[in-house]
């Protein structure tokens, strides 16, 4: 369970805030009393979370932390050191990446240099910090050298990755370990004020996903429009999981890490067994919700993805206290009565709200 008053007032950077992940999580921190400094590019689409909960505004709430908007490129480390100097932040979550596997193959030397090179540029930019910082590197369940297996991996297990963006993120770890290993310490040219992690999540839905080429925001978009729902891999498994789930583990990590209390090292944050569900099951229960249909897109010329995965997640229980609190059911039910509400004119911060707010309870 998070700890409310050590996240009041506390000085926290996001890379990322414009994302899925990072707009959820700057709503999180912000109800939570703390201080915000987002950095990272303008949303792509023409729709995002970012946009429709006007976190590039004051958020106006007085019982809420200070937001302060920062629009640039991680890769620009002299940028990030503009704001890291500014932030003078406690802890700091990075979560910028090119996240999607499909653009990866599109589009593999961007994605490469953002999500490892990116990843060292926010590393450098902290080390003009003279101030304890806790520093929450996420990067992906796909980092594993996946073998298709049926029991989940650990986070000892080798990394790899078939995909441009599996292996962009594999590497990315490696190169977190090694700047860790190299420059976190008490010589001359280490620094002993921050402490860093990596966080692994599985699969995460929940409303407010617009990208293209996932399958709940597809979804979403196919029934809001009364059309058929296209889905590419109907019998590929993830650990799918609510996005508060991982970003509660993010959380709790970084406060642990802040007092020296957890590793640093690697944390997979996945869902519990029963929700390690087909994409089929998934579009499935989904329909349950809002009756509709799907069609099988499947195509045997299309670029790899993994078939089967699933995470073990026995150190962040043991050495954080975080597992699930939502079933698969409940993940399905929140994530479509998002989207049927806010399709409905119902405001989205409003719906995100209700669902911190259910979350937190299952928390307590």
């Amino acid at each position: 369970m998070l700890d409310s008053d050590f996240w009041r007032g506390r000085r926290v950077l996001i890379t990322g805030h414009t994302g899925f992940k990072g707009a959820w999580l700057t709503l999180w921190l912000l109800t939570l009393g703390a201080e915000v400094w987002g950095f990272a590019l303008a949303p792509e689409s023409e729709r995002a979370l970012y946009t429709d909960l006007f976190l590039g505004q004051a958020t106006g709430n007085a019982d809420w932390g200070h937001f302060h908007n920062r629009l640039g490129d991680v890769r620009e480390l002299e940028a990030l050191q503009h704001v890291v100097a500014e932030a003078q932040p406690d802890v700091v979550f990075h979560l910028a990446a090119q996240p999607l596997v499909r653009r990866s193959y599109r589009d593999p030397l961007s994605t490469w240099s953002t999500n490892v090179m990116g990843s060292l540029s926010v590393l450098e930019a902290l080390k003009i910090l003279l101030n304890p910082c806790a520093v929450v590197m996420v990067t992906t369940d796909k980092v594993y050298a996946n073998r298709d297996w049926d029991y989940g991996y650990r986070e000892v297990d080798r990394l790899g990755g078939h995909d441009p963006y599996s292996a962009s993120k594999a590497a990315a770890e490696l190169a977190i370990a090694s700047w860790r290993s190299s420059f976190c310490g008490h010589a001359s040219h280490q620094t002993s004020h921050l402490a860093i992690a990596t966080a692994r999540a599985g699969n995460v839905i929940g409303g407010g996903d617009w990208a293209d080429d996932r399958i709940v925001p597809d979804a979403m978009r196919a029934l809001a429009a009364g059309k058929s729902i296209p889905v590419r891999r109907p019998e590929a498994t993830r650990p799918w999981q609510h996005v508060l789930e991982p970003l509660g583990g993010y959380l709790l990590l970084a406060e642990k890490l802040f007092r020296g209390e957890a590793e640093t090292s690697a944390f997979n944050f996945g869902s519990g067994l029963e929700a390690n569900r087909s994409v089929r099951e998934l579009v499935e229960a989904a329909l349950l919700l809002w009756p509709g249909t799907w069609r099988n897109l499947s195509d045997s010329t299309a670029p790899h993805e993994a078939g089967r995965l699933h995470l073990q997640i026995d150190k962040a229980h043991h050495q954080l206290g975080w597992q699930p609190r939502w079933s698969f059911v409940t993940t399905v039910q929140r994530t479509v009565a998002w989207y049927r509400s806010v399709y409905q004119g119902v405001s989205p911060l409003a719906c995100c709200l209700a669902d911190l707010q259910s979350y937190q309870k299952a928390c307590q």
